[in-house]
């Protein structure tokens, strides 16, 4: 599949455009490996979760970046994935989800600084999940988090400490994260990882003829879309 540069018309009636290369990711997870390190004084008690399942490869990726900027952070002790299957709150509607497995470093969660990793922030809810999630693997002492992307429409109130990108978008839109390590599918040079905004293209006389199910369609792809 490889994904356009620009934005074209998409078999399911939709645009789909690039937000984010490759190159764009990589400067991104570089800020925010800075900001991370500025805002905790250094690399000391620092440990790296990523929700599965897109944040747990960013955040190896940002635990690389703090390695090479510190040398007293050591990714692979310091850096771990949360699954957050059973704590999802959308689980009795959407049961056929497979649980990832939760990897915490040997030295535990407690009493250190956890920064919590993942791909899109919207509604808060699955962060609201992560939390439920961590308070059964242990107790940090200070929990941040870090997101490639905020597209926002926020619907509790959490908000992100290291962003990415700020993407304003509406409800109708689809944003997907693209990654080499969960998304193998061959893409563009230079896109082999991606941001992609995936729009529905809605004619006047579309929304004429019947405003109730374009309404309720936007609906149904907020729920489904925005975590």
């Amino acid at each position: 599949m490889s994904v356009p540069e620009h934005a074209e018309r998409t078999q399911e009636d939709s645009t789909s455009r690039v937000i984010l290369s490759t190159s764009d990711i990589d400067r991104a997870l570089s800020r925010i490996a800075h900001e991370i390190l500025e805002s905790n004084r250094g690399s000391e008690n620092l440990v790296l979760l990523g929700i599965a399942r897109r944040g747990y490869p960013l955040a190896q990726r940002l635990a690389a970046r703090l390695e090479q900027i510190d040398a007293g952070f050591h990714a692979a002790t310091a850096t771990g994935q949360l699954d957050i299957t059973m704590y999802r709150d959308d689980l009795r509607r959407n049961p056929a989800r497979t649980p990832q497995p939760t990897l915490i470093p040997e030295s535990g969660i407690d009493g250190r600084t956890v920064v919590l990793v993942d791909d899109v922030l919207c509604s808060g809810r699955t962060i609201r999940a992560a939390l439920d999630a961590l308070v059964d693997v242990g107790r940090p002492d200070v929990v941040r988090l870090a997101v490639l992307v905020d597209r926002g429409h926020r619907e509790l109130p959490i908000r992100a400490d290291h962003v990415g990108k700020n993407l304003p978008t509406s409800s109708r839109e689809k944003v997907r994260v693209l990654l080499r390590e969960t998304d193998p599918q061959p893409r563009a040079t230079g896109h082999e990882d991606c941001v992609v905004i995936d729009a529905p293209v809605t004619s006047d006389a579309d929304v004429a003829r019947s405003p109730g199910r374009a309404a309720s369609s936007a609906a149904r792809g907020r729920d489904g879309e925005c975590a």
